[in-house]
């Protein structure tokens, strides 16, 4: 089959602004969508002129709000809308609509009798708002009435095995058809599309796509410039991450443009899930041979694993797995990118006994106290949950103490150097507050050092008490590229920082 194209959504409220947008991404698209719907009243009678002012192929969609879309007239006003939009049509192609979009359920003969005497092809879709579709296959067989039309199905997953699903039914089809998943869950098939056969993916512009990011559109410049959708095809090596919820990873920046570099057939995407077993079967349908972990999967990963590194077993935390002969191998990076940042930071090797606070006990918290013991420092970890902060501490010889405002004298005997472990700060707007900081109760002095391992954002609330305290701040950003480098090599056998000259 064919490679997947481009299709751009157009969702502007009058056809100048929507043929504006179309020129302006025409290099980085093929195809483009006109959503009358989200036009204003007046525009949608013009709407049969817009083919011939854009360069591209356009789609003729009227969606209905009961489809996720705008138009809440009757189907007779819809059914006027498509005629007028295609009554007109002229036998130069490229001043007609090259597809339209009917429904499984909206038959209207003499549409698609006009359809079919222009060449317009038939797009054949139905949209499931609420939920999954299982029985792909055998729905868009039932959808097709003649061998002209593209089924498309669209769908909201409650689990990623509906992804996976989904992926599984079209490698499977030969006819063309559009598969989409919609929503976070769902962002692997529009970026994979070319491994689930689907004839297109869907993309909006920057400037609207406020109106499709619900549904997990993303822009031009990101498919093409960040996952350089048009260069993914059969041989195409496919990595990436897996958390829940991730919301914010900046993760794919730093491998793809690492396979930028290197000059290598690869892609790098987040994969969202509550769970791990439903993320490892996602990978063995399309393929995926490698995985950064991040939370809360560092530690439950570890149960599926047929190999795990002496380091990350002393760690008791994963954050990198790759794909063998025998099944899943597991890997920690973490510890290195902490250490190699740390020492930047703190510009020694060594920290010579000193106090250090770990606040949190969980899967990043484990590597950073394997590092603390390993330069010499002395620790005590910081839990809301003390069988946890004891637990952990009693593994290298620690103090330990729970995380509440009466552990401030332990947290100012320790505060030397602070480590902020845990996701609290993380997506917010750097005020602080008990839910955004979790050391709130304490009032910073000016000596402390303060490394929180949250990147986004650059400064959490932490950091802004303890840099108006005067104190040196340093947020995860060189963590998060260091370890990212590791797990760059650990996948293609290539040093990152070692990119081919021009």
């Amino acid at each position: 089959m064919s490679k997947p194209l481009i299709c751009m959504t157009l969702t502007g409220s009058t056809l100048a602004e929507d043929a504006e947008l179309a020129k302006k991404y025409a290099k980085k698209i093929d195809l483009v969508e006109l959503r009358v719907d989200c036009l204003n009243e007046e525009e949608q009678l013009n709407v049969r002129k817009f083919p011939s002012m854009v360069q591209q192929p356009c789609i003729l969609t009227i969606r209905r709000d009961v489809d996720g879309g705008k138009f809440i007239g009757s189907e007779f006003s819809r059914t006027t809308l498509f005629g007028s939009a295609l009554a007109f049509a002229s036998p130069d192609k490229t001043k007609h609509f090259a597809y339209v979009d009917f429904e499984e359920d909206f038959h209207v003969s003499g549409l698609e009798d006009a359809a079919m005497a222009f060449g317009i092809r038939i797009i054949r879709s139905m949209h499931n708002m609420n939920g999954p579709v299982t029985n792909l296959k055998e729905r868009a067989a039932a959808m097709m009435k003649t061998g002209f039309e593209i089924p498309k199905i669209a769908f909201t997953p409650t689990s990623l095995n509906d992804v996976t699903n989904m992926f599984k039914e079209g490698s499977e089809m030969e006819q063309d058809h559009i598969f989409v998943a919609m929503g976070e869950l769902g962002f692997p098939s529009r970026i994979l599309s070319e491994r689930s056969n689907s004839y297109l993916t869907f993309v909006s512009p920057e400037e609207t796509i406020v109106n499709t990011g619900n549904i997990g559109h993303v822009t031009p410049n990101i498919i093409n410039d960040l996952y350089r959708f048009r260069s993914i095809d059969s041989d195409t090596k496919i990595y990436g991450i897996i958390g829940w919820p991730l919301k914010k990873t900046s993760s794919p920046e730093i491998h793809n443009q690492g396979y930028i570099g290197h000059g290598m057939n690869a892609v790098y995407v987040p994969v969202r899930s509550p769970n791990v077993p439903d993320a490892l079967a996602l990978c063995n349908q399309v393929g995926i041979q490698g995985l950064s972990v991040t939370v809360p999967h560092k530690e439950d990963v570890m149960f599926y694993l047929s190999e795990i590194s002496s380091e990350a077993k002393t760690i008791g935390a994963v954050n990198t797995i790759v794909r063998k002969t025998k099944g899943w191998s597991g890997f920690n990076t973490d510890a290195y990118g902490f250490q190699r940042s740390l020492e930047e930071l703190l510009e020694t090797k060594k920290l010579k006994k000193q106090k250090v606070a770990i606040i949190g006990a969980g899967g990043a918290a484990k590597a950073i106290a394997y590092v603390i013991k390993q330069m010499g420092g002395k620790a005590c970890v910081f839990n809301r949950t003390l069988s946890n902060a004891k637990s952990l501490a009693d593994k290298y010889g620690f103090d330990y103490s729970d995380l509440s405002p009466a552990c401030i004298d332990k947290l100012a005997e320790y505060s030397g150097l602070i480590i902020q472990t845990t996701s609290v700060g993380m997506n917010s707007d750097g005020n602080s507050t008990p839910e955004t900081d979790p050391i709130y109760f304490y009032d910073f002095k000016g000596h402390e050092i303060v490394y929180d391992i949250i990147y986004t954002p650059a400064v959490t609330p932490i950091m802004k008490r303890a840099s108006i305290a005067g104190c040196k701040t340093c947020n995860g950003l060189k963590m998060l590229q260091y370890q990212g480098y590791m797990q760059f090599k650990i996948f293609t056998g290539e040093d990152y920082e070692n990119v081919k000259s021009e």
